[in-house]
């Protein structure tokens, strides 16, 4: 194999220099961690640094080995590839994770891919024309105002997440290929929320709110100024932060098979999910998932109650039956209802210090 490396790209906000906002950057490394949980959806103010954090979060992933002139991105030991290519030299680049932004009026055909009829029937080829789909094989498909997008296009979006992979029919053609990407959503509610049968489907869900203290405020703004007028040099102040987190990501990965969950720390997960009237099992399994995904991050392969007390609201609160005048429920109602049946004290500092606060108070 020969090995190159890809061009350099132009400087992104680091992740590590992103001030508040916890809620989101928890549940965007989770995902990275276990890209089983499920996705991200994202809702609140516009302005938030929704879409920087985002892209900070894909800059700040290491570098992966692909096969050079795939248009899937593949692995160069991924067993498909390794069977399309027997005996021959493999050419491998080593390239950033791959960001890709879901324009809103993106057609199926731009999404999924085309096949080319004629060619196919004329020459006996599959000629096929990736999408979107397949360049955000092994990275991050974010789509900014998903809540806009056409239900059919997000149905399609959630399929190929949680399958991993895209199939393409045309006039009895069929194509199919790895789709494995983290699918984060985001939008402003006061513009639409998604339909409760496509919201479901995300594993987890984060709601931002502009930051209100004055001083605050201030120091994001200098730090958005700083970076804009030296990016390299802003970059370089806090590379060794980016690097430490880096290698907490690549450690939580490696622990993340080890990580045991206590068969009553998951009684008591489905038992919240009962109470809560959650339908179906997929909130008991995402917020599994995401507790396990924590312990590995905090460096433990035991999960602990606070790390299912952290998790669990960012993957029920949009699961939960509400009433139609109602926006999702801010967690409060998810923090009650895990209170009573771990049997802990609802802290109402800790639970104000999240964004968490019963339903009407605004």
């Amino acid at each position: 194999m020969t090995a190159t490396t890809a061009p350099s790209r132009r400087a992104v906000f680091p992740f590590t220099a992103v001030i508040g906002q916890e809620d989101m950057k928890l549940a965007l490394l989770l995902n990275v961690i276990d890209p089983r949980i499920g996705g991200v959806m994202i809702m609140g103010d516009r302005g938030t640094g929704k879409s920087t954090t985002i892209r900070a979060l894909a800059d700040l992933l290491p570098e992966i080995d692909a096969v050079a002139d795939d248009p899937f991105g593949r692995a160069p030991n991924d067993p498909d590839v390794l069977r399309e290519r027997a005996g021959a030299e493999v050419s491998v680049i080593q390239k950033k994770v791959p960001m890709v932004d879901l324009p809103l009026g993106a057609t199926e055909d731009r999404v999924c891919g085309t096949i080319d009829i004629e060619k196919a029937l004329s020459e006996g080829v599959k000629a096929f024309e990736p999408g979107l789909l397949a360049k955000a094989n092994r990275g991050i498909l974010y789509v900014d105002e998903v809540n806009l997008l056409d239900d059919h296009l997000v149905d399609v979006l959630l399929d190929s997440a949680a399958s991993g992979w895209n199939t393409v029919e045309r006039e009895g053609i069929s194509i199919r290929h790895p789709a494995q990407f983290v699918l984060v959503g985001s939008g402003n509610p006061e513009e639409g929320e998604l339909r409760p049968q496509l919201l479901d489907r995300f594993g987890m869900h984060a709601e931002i709110r502009t930051v209100k203290d004055p001083e605050l405020r201030v120091q994001i703004v200098e730090q958005r100024s700083d970076f804009d007028q030296d990016p390299q040099g802003y970059l370089a102040a806090h590379q060794a932060n980016q690097v430490a987190l880096q290698e907490k990501l690549v450690a939580a990965q490696t622990r993340l098979p080890q990580v045991v969950l206590d068969h009553d720390y998951r009684v008591k997960i489905s038992q919240v999910c009962s109470e809560l009237d959650v339908d179906g099992l997929r909130g008991d399994i995402v917020s599994n998932r995401a507790a396990k995904a924590l312990a590995a991050y905090e460096g433990r392969e035991a999960v602990t109650l606070d790390d299912i007390r952290r998790v669990i609201a960012l993957c029920l609160r949009h699961r939960l039956r509400k009433d139609p005048l109602e926006s999702i429920d801010s967690g409060y109602k998810v923090e009650k209802v895990f209170s009573q049946v771990f049997g802990v004290a609802l802290d109402e500092a800790d639970a104000s210090r999240n964004g968490l606060q019963p339903a009407g108070v605004r």
